[in-house]
């Protein structure tokens, strides 16, 4: 049993014209097959070619654990060569994964392998490219990213399994208080109705990216991903161009970042019951309310 989800358009090339007006204007997610066509990285990089250029870097590793309310979002589990990290997500399942990486500044000549899609959109940060690396059986928890950029989410090696939701059901989708992701007890593949039930009714999209394949996620939309290979991804965020979303961003920043920071640091597992007591509260009220309307 699962949400009611369902598959996101998907197009080989697009204009800016059709982009802007169907899926940036529209918040709506778009899968874009060719946009990596005459990118160098999309049959240069490999995982060998990786370990070639920066294999004997150390690595920060994350699992699937549910964060631990006495350290800060985002702890790693494990640290690692990346060259011997490459080789274990190619040689068997696990749940390791590597979370925003900035490869390019160890390797600044990675740049000139890809292609800024700025004839589609502009507001690039251009000075923060991320990598995703992760194996068979990783998870990314649910969440939406805390400075509300556009994605341009663009995939390696392998298939990605992706469940998207709009922001409208971020009460329904048990999200934390202060925080931008939910609560970490049902499983977005399988959830558990009974159990967790403002998540009956909610609508969502499917994807199964493969190798070169681009995800537009819009500003605010929830994101779940699992990797069913062991591959990587990289992710070119762009800011949205209305001032109050530029608002709306560093508030978020703030709150969910400095603020929530330092109000689990000092009260650490009482704050983590607290918040998680309040997801639930403020899920069973918009369940309740029939919202989002």
């Amino acid at each position: 049993m699962s949400f009611i989800l369902k598959p996101v358009d998907t197009v080989e090339t697009i204009s800016r014209e059709d982009f802007k007006k169907n899926y940036l204007d529209k918040k709506k997610p778009l899968i874009i097959k060719g946009l990596t066509k005459d990118w160098p990285a999309r049959e240069k990089w490999t995982t060998e070619y990786l370990k070639e250029i920066a294999g004997e870097l150390e690595v920060p590793l994350y699992d699937n654990s549910k964060a631990d309310p006495a350290k800060p979002i985002n702890a790693a589990a494990a640290h690692m060569k990346f060259g011997d990290y490459l080789d274990l997500i190619k040689r068997e399942p696990t749940e390791l994964r590597i979370f925003f990486f900035n490869l390019f500044k160890k390797v600044p000549s990675l740049i000139n392998d890809i292609k800024i899609p700025k004839d589609l959109m502009g507001g690039f940060i251009e000075s923060m490219p991320a990598m995703f690396f992760g194996g068979s059986n990783s998870v990314t928890f649910l969440h939406y990213d805390i400075d509300l950029p556009h994605i341009f989410h663009t995939h390696f090696g392998g298939r990605k399994h992706i469940i998207l939701f709009d922001y409208k059901w971020k009460d329904r989708l048990y999200c934390l208080p202060n925080a931008t992701y939910a609560l970490e007890d049902y499983k977005v593949d399988n959830p558990d109705f009974e159990k967790f039930p403002a998540l009956k009714g909610i609508e969502g999209y499917e994807v199964f990216l493969e190798h070169g394949d681009t995800l537009f996620m819009p500003t605010g939309m929830w994101h779940w991903m699992k990797y069913v290979d062991g591959s990587f991804s990289l992710s070119l965020r762009a800011w949205d161009q209305s001032i109050s979303r530029k608002i709306a961003s560093v508030w978020s920043l703030f709150t969910h970042g400095a603020v929530d920071s330092l109000i689990k640091m000092t009260f650490k597992e009482k704050y983590a019951i607290w918040r998680e007591k309040g997801a639930v509260k403020r899920a069973e009220r918009a369940l309740r309310n029939g919202s989002p309307r």
